[in-house]
């Protein structure tokens, strides 16, 4: 993973924000804000800067300048809920596509003390999983699809209550008042996480095939086009403007399976699955739905804590997800990632 001090960090921003290309412009921008700083300290940084490869020089000179690269977005810290309270069109990241986003991950996107947290869950979910009884088993493999079911479904808009999803699940009850396709929403994820649950093997790694064997679980009878979108789509609430062109998407689709099946852990398989998808929007709808359970499908394929999302706030997830599509930083959701790992890992005991 890469380091980012807060000297560099606040450089980044201020990049970003406010267009500022050049070492004299930089170190001016600072001193306007507050601080006192040469610019030959600003030069020092900006070297510093260059050899992580958070910055690319263009020119040479006096008419130098750096841009901020990919792998600085990738780690920049983002206040996901500022960011996100300005009007799209306020906002500084990018309404396009980038093209470099998966070629430009490093191997692991984890500090050593994030790993030694989703270790040290890992280790108390085998502990947990280790004796249990087919009927333990069963119980909790149900408590786990309803409180994703429910979860997942709610960050989409979905209305049914936890009890709601928990009747429809186990009695086949519809909750009165509710359109008809918030329950096909529910019991989709029921029937996708079943999938998944019993074909394993097929979830090594990311492939056109089994994303879009999901998808066609996770939508069904919701009156979407099956299959990798031939027209484009807006995301509602952000300027990002995903791909249009089914051939971009489908090669799109092809780096971010390329990654993840040379990423050096689970964990990172996951994340990067779950932004990536929800990124590319490779569908018609159902995008995010599908990533989560791609990311789940991962994790158990490599025996790992399945995730239920339910104790995540649903805005911060949203907010998260909008300031990658629109940075490319995954650090906001990265928080969550391991947040909901941690709490899935020491709360349920699925194998």
């Amino acid at each position: 993973m890469v380091q980012i001090s807060q000297r560099q960090q606040k450089i980044l921003l201020l990049m970003l924000d406010r267009g500022v290309k050049t070492t004299s412009t930089i170190q001016a921008e600072i001193v306007r804000g507050g601080d006192i700083v040469s610019l030959v300290t600003i030069k020092r940084e900006i070297k510093k800067m260059l050899k992580k490869g958070l910055l690319l020089p263009r020119g040479s000179g006096r008419s130098r300048s750096y841009e901020v690269s990919t792998l600085a977005k990738i780690f920049i810290n983002i206040p996901a809920r500022s960011y996100c309270e300005q009007e799209p069109d306020k906002r500084f990241g990018s309404s396009h596509f980038n093209f470099d986003l998966f070629t430009s991950f490093p191997n692991n996107i984890f500090s050593e003390h994030e790993l030694n947290i989703l270790n040290k869950a890992t280790t108390e979910y085998y502990r947990r999983t280790k004796t249990l009884s087919l009927t333990i088993e069963k119980k909790e493999l149900e408590r786990l699809v309803i409180e994703l079911s429910w979860k997942s479904s709610r960050i989409e808009g979905n209305t049914y209550t936890l009890l709601d999803t928990e009747k429809l699940i186990l009695e086949h009850k519809e909750a009165l008042g509710h359109d008809k396709k918030e329950a096909r929403m529910i019991l989709n994820h029921k029937d996708a996480f079943s999938y998944i649950h019993e074909n394993k093997s097929q979830f090594l790694t990311l492939s056109k095939r089994n994303l879009q064997d999901l998808h066609a679980i996770i939508t069904k009878d919701l009156s979407v086009e099956k299959g990798f979108r031939k027209h484009p789509v807006g995301v509602v609430g952000s300027k990002y403007q995903p791909l249009d062109n089914v051939h971009q998407i489908m090669d799109a689709i092809e780096k971010l399976s390329f990654f993840i099946s040379s990423a050096q852990t689970p964990y990172v398989k996951a994340l990067v699955a779950l932004l990536g998808i929800s990124y590319i929007q490779p569908f018609e709808d159902g995008n995010k739905r599908t990533s989560r359970l791609m990311a789940n499908a991962l994790l158990m394929a490599h025996n790992m804590a399945p995730l239920s999302y339910r104790s995540v706030n649903e805005q911060e997830y949203r907010d998260a997800i909008l300031v990658f599509y629109e940075v490319n930083s995954i650090i906001p959701f990265k928080r969550i990632f391991i947040d909901q790992y941690d709490f899935a890992a020491r709360n349920y005991a699925v194998k």
